[in-house]
């Protein structure tokens, strides 16, 4: 009977875990209220409300990503190397974000498919 439940709970949640993304690339919060990833796909707001995006759900999994390697571009804002497992619209937007590791800044800075992030100023 255990076994039973064990497979019915597994079979709920399958659903849900093969809608999620795995995105990795560089996690921007370059002002107040602002979030994006930036990937080989391109940018994905995670938050803007300067233009009325709204933020995406489990911004709270966001880690302090001060606590490892990051960089600094304006007072506390700047960007960091992740990946992020996510809900996204299908467009450009991240609706929800499952989970989030945060990698070493060498890990996206060795990824010529998002190498684009760093000459774009």
């Amino acid at each position: 009977m255990m076994r039973l439940h064990v497979l019915i709970l597994m079979m709920l949640l399958a659903p849900a875990a093969a809608h999620a993304e795995r995105r990795c690339g560089w996690l921007e919060n370059p002002s107040m209220a602002k979030w994006s990833l930036m990937d080989a796909g391109g940018g994905w707001t995670i938050m803007d409300n300067g233009s009325g995006y709204k933020a995406a759900e489990g911004m709270d999994k966001i880690p302090d990503l001060t606590a490892g390697e990051f960089v600094y571009t304006y007072a506390s804002h700047g960007y960091a190397c992740a990946c992020m497992d996510v809900d996204t619209d299908g467009e450009e937007g991240i609706t929800r974000i499952h989970s989030v590791r945060q990698l070493p800044l060498s890990r996206c800075r060795n990824d010529a498919a998002i190498r684009w992030f760093l000459d774009k100023d």
